[in-house]
């Protein structure tokens, strides 16, 4: 069944659109991700605008977080003194992101420097889910276990002043890291449509040192606030959310991620991130050919 999107000013399948939603949704209750990494380049490719690709996405991710921090929450798996800090730093951020987005869309370069940001992500996200998840396969099938990381925050963490007590992450460190850290997500919601989980849930481990019980809770409950707050940040200066488009992907997202959750606790997900991983390298691929392929017209004319 086709239907007009008014803001894209095309038609699409709704089916398609709806079943891409719950593909996404899957993912973010899985592994803590908005989707929006995949969302955004996969909307590019069916004809949308990147504009308009990247403002929609945001607010599909907005409706999946939503389901998927309740899921979470549930287990007590959210740590909400930590999300909301990391939140705070994620406004400023979308602030920031929304100016240059605006910048370099009226300068004509958005749809350059959204492609080959998603490039260099694509890639980077796609080697290190094929390096986790090969590591983990090949320790079973040698009987050899993995040494778990010892977790602990990065000694540039430690140096930080002003240290608070996050209780459901078990930590005592300064809040100026999550803060940095909320803003970088921030800035690349705004800038990519895309959720930020990719970015923030390896930063939560790795450099504020979380717990992996709170992790992927955390990150959906500062993925919510901050992809609401992209939304709006589009609306008010682009212009570029297209609404029906954005509830054909919430109908199947809100519902993915209420599977996803269950899922995460139930299934082992090695090889479904070997998929993703090639999933994500073959999208990078894509796009880098949509940049360098000479199209059959250079040129169009538009009559309005």
């Amino acid at each position: 069944m086709d239907i007009y999107l008014p803001i894209a000013e095309i038609s699409v399948n709704a089916f398609v659109i709806i079943l891409l939603g719950g593909v996404v949704g899957i993912l973010s209750g899985m592994f803590g991700v908005g989707g929006g990494f995949l969302t955004t380049p996969l909307l590019i490719f069916s004809g949308i605008s990147p504009a308009v690709a990247v403002a929609s996405a945001t607010t599909q991710i907005t409706g999946a977080s939503v389901s998927g921090v309740a899921a979470h929450a549930q287990r007590k798996g959210v740590d909400f003194r930590m999300g909301g800090v990391l939140i705070a730093g994620g406004i400023f951020g979308t602030i920031a992101g929304g100016f240059l987005f605006l910048q370099l869309q009226q300068a004509g370069q958005i749809d350059v420097v959204v492609a080959v940001l998603y490039i260099i992500l694509l890639t980077g996200i796609g080697a290190l889910m094929i390096r986790e998840a090969w590591t983990v396969i090949q320790a079973r099938r040698t009987g050899i276990p993995i040494k778990p990381p010892v977790r602990r925050h990065h000694p540039l963490v430690a140096a930080l002043p002003l240290r608070w007590r996050f209780y459901g992450s078990g930590l005592y460190i300064s809040p100026l890291a999550p803060l940095g850290v909320g803003f970088l997500v921030g800035t690349l919601t705004v800038m990519l449509g895309i959720g930020g989980g990719f970015v923030l849930v390896p930063a939560m481990i790795y450099l504020l040192g979380m717990s992996t019980r709170v992790v992927v809770g955390t990150s959906l409950f500062q993925i919510l606030f901050v992809a609401a707050a992209t939304t709006m940040v589009h609306a008010l200066t682009t212009q570029a959310v297209d609404i029906v488009l954005a509830i054909l992907l919430l109908l199947g997202s809100v519902t993915g991620a209420q599977i996803g959750a269950r899922l995460s606790t139930r299934i082992n997900a090695e090889w479904l991130r070997l998929f993703l991983a090639a999933l994500c390298i073959l999208v990078a691929i894509r796009m880098g050919l949509g940049l360098g392929w000479r199209p059959d017209e250079i040129y169009s004319i538009e009559i309005t």
